[in-house]
């Protein structure tokens, strides 16, 4: 039986975002299993509006980063700057320091920049001045970036890239959907009347459970029959990482207890493979991050499932 904040949490999002019922769900279980987000899409499809919505619903502070070209480090983490009563550097913290954080067009920034950020998106602390500073518990980053417009960006290398739980797509609405969001008031009016319905210790909490969830042998063989595939099939030249294994496992864990469950089931795994596995291929031949999930589909339809 699905936990009723789970629920309530996705009615919530769904109230402000009409129609995105998978999407939604995927951010709610890379959230639960402490993973980060990546959408890659078009401008205007609700990729912000996705982000604001699951910060309000589950009561945790936003911070939306707008990257650009000519932006440091410091302006994501923070600087110190002197104090002169005090006589002492004091550390004013960046936006980087909020439960959900929008990393808008990661792309246009410097690599340098990107690199800052997901030092802090993998190791969820930040070492500034000698000193080591946590991040806030949750913590979660969704970050969004253009496939069609490259002048003037920087592709985010594979290496970056398998720092990310899941990579996912929004699209276009249904035409039902975007008539009424045409119609009606913006997403973003509905987020200010949008309240909490989980608290930051609830999602605590179920972090915690979704560790505890189970796996039984023959379904982490099937897991890992799909990763050394990516390293044998010819349309790849570089294969899962462990890492990515690792995200695998979590995620099927966390979608495992998004659906009530306590123990991973084969579905949990063949569900998730594609948005887990797509962006850290590269393949042989073309090199879209669809086109990559395309064949993780295949191939995992071709892998026997444990019964």
């Amino acid at each position: 039986m699905q936990n009723p904040l789970i629920k309530q949490l996705q009615s919530a999002v769904e109230s402000v975002i009409r129609g995105k019922s998978d999407a939604i769900a995927m951010a709610i279980v890379t959230l639960l299993g402490r993973g980060n987000l990546l959408i890659e899409d078009v401008p205007g499809v609700g990729k912000t509006t996705l982000a604001y919505a699951l910060a309000k619903a589950t009561d945790c502070a936003f911070q939306r980063i707008q990257f650009t070209s000519d932006m440091m480090p410091s302006d994501i983490i923070g600087v110190s700057i002197y104090n002169p009563e005090s006589r002492e550097f004091e550390f004013k913290a960046g936006p980087l320091f909020a439960n959900i954080v929008l990393a808008d067009e990661i792309n246009r920034t410097s690599p340098r920049t990107q690199s800052a950020l997901l030092e802090a998106m993998n190791e969820r602390k930040i070492t500034v001045d000698r000193q080591t500073l946590m991040l806030p518990d949750p913590f979660m980053v969704i970050a969004t970036q253009n496939p069609v417009e490259y002048y003037g960006t920087f592709p985010l290398p594979e290496s970056q890239l398998d720092r990310f739980m899941m990579q996912i797509r929004l699209g276009y609405p249904e035409l039902e959907h975007e008539k009424r969001a045409v119609t009606d008031q913006s997403g973003f009016a509905l987020i200010e009347r949008l309240r909490p319905v989980v608290t930051k210790a609830d999602i605590l909490k179920m972090q915690e459970a979704v560790d505890a969830v189970m796996v039984e042998e023959a379904v982490m063989d099937y897991l890992m029959q799909i990763i050394t595939g990516t390293r044998n099939d010819d349309r790849i030249r570089l294969g899962c990482s462990t890492r990515g294994a690792q995200f695998l496992l979590k995620a099927a864990k966390a979608h495992a207890y998004y659906a009530g469950r306590d123990f991973i089931v084969p579905d949990d795994v063949k569900r998730l493979a594609p948005c887990v596995i797509g962006h850290r291929l590269i393949l042989k031949s073309r090199k879209g991050i669809s086109d990559a999930e395309d064949v993780v589909r295949d191939m995992v339809e071709r892998i026997a499932v444990p019964v």
